[in-house]
């Protein structure tokens, strides 16, 4: 079946299409053949995409969108779109719109009511996550943290009691003050694992203790190169605290700070169901 059978009948397709983040046989059949077949490809750097696409023979036409252009560009697109041609969109390396530029033009084809279909493929963060080890069932994509100490330590401070696996992108340069931080906040026990220039020659995978993973990385500079994936453990409340999760002491702080400890205790054990007896006793360690 062809990209313009796959097409409504008012207008053409946006295709998200997923490229690899490394090793170029991660691509899929379906990927290279809407590649060959769409009449335009909306790419986050044209010249970086230039060089997959020699790769691998296609010469539809590139049109740069990124971060920048994005919204002025938007119209473009969305005319090819109009006048019944196919676009696909791509990222740099893997997912678009995983902490890459394309949302907004998603959000603008379908509110056009043009299709958007998703080519799905290589993931960086699927990636790591598939290969850490830890719990995978439930688990939260930050992206990339702020770049200024002061905004990440206050992001972190906000994430310290998340139960679910934790996952962040960093910028090599800053992998060993993040990893501090992490440290610091989270503490120096908490599992984790660094995913690094996955699917490349220097792939990465090691998992340690967030303190032995620090000072693994201080010790390595090579470690603080390339695509940097960090895959953390979910917080675990202390012994006796089992039934108490991060988002009951949220609930539990907020209400501290506007009530005495008994009113507290009574009403989130109101809005989350925990036992009253339990929470008054950490009411009484949090005050």
């Amino acid at each position: 079946m062809t990209v313009s059978e796959t097409a409504n009948s008012s207008g053409g397709t946006l295709y998200v299409v997923a490229t690899p983040i490394g090793n170029l046989e991660d691509i899929s059949a379906r990927a290279l053949r809407i590649l060959r077949e769409v009449s335009l490809i909306a790419a986050e750097d044209t010249r970086h995409s230039a060089r997959l696409m020699a790769h691998f023979g296609i010469g539809t036409p590139l049109a740069a969108c990124h971060e920048h252009n994005e919204r002025s560009e938007e119209g473009r697109f969305l005319g090819v779109l109009g006048d019944g041609k196919d676009v696909a969109l791509i990222s740099d390396a893997g997912t678009p719109l995983i902490s890459d530029p394309g949302f907004r033009l998603v959000r603008a084809a379908r509110a056009a009511g043009f299709r958007v279909v998703p080519v799905p493929g290589a993931c960086a963060l699927i990636a790591a996550l598939s290969a850490a080890g830890l719990a995978s069932d439930r688990f939260v994509f930050e992206g990339f943290l702020p770049a200024k100490s002061a905004a990440r330590r206050a992001r972190l401070q906000l994430l310290q009691e998340e139960p679910r696996t934790l996952i962040l992108y960093e910028a090599p340069h800053r992998l060993l003050d993040c990893l501090s931080d992490l440290a610091e906040i989270f503490g120096e026990a908490r599992p984790a694992v660094l995913a690094r220039e996955l699917t490349k020659t220097y792939e990465t995978l090691k998992g340690l203790a967030l303190g032995e993973l620090r000072d693994w990385v201080r010790a390595d500079p090579n470690q603080q190169r390339g695509e940097c994936v960090l895959v953390v453990g979910g917080w675990e409340a202390p012994e006796g605290d089992e039934a108490v999760d991060a988002q009951t002491l949220r609930v539990l702080d907020l209400l501290l700070g506007e009530l005495p400890v008994k009113r507290a205790a009574a009403l989130a054990a109101e809005i989350t169901g925990v036992r009253k007896n339990l929470l008054y006793q950490l009411a009484l360690e949090r005050k």
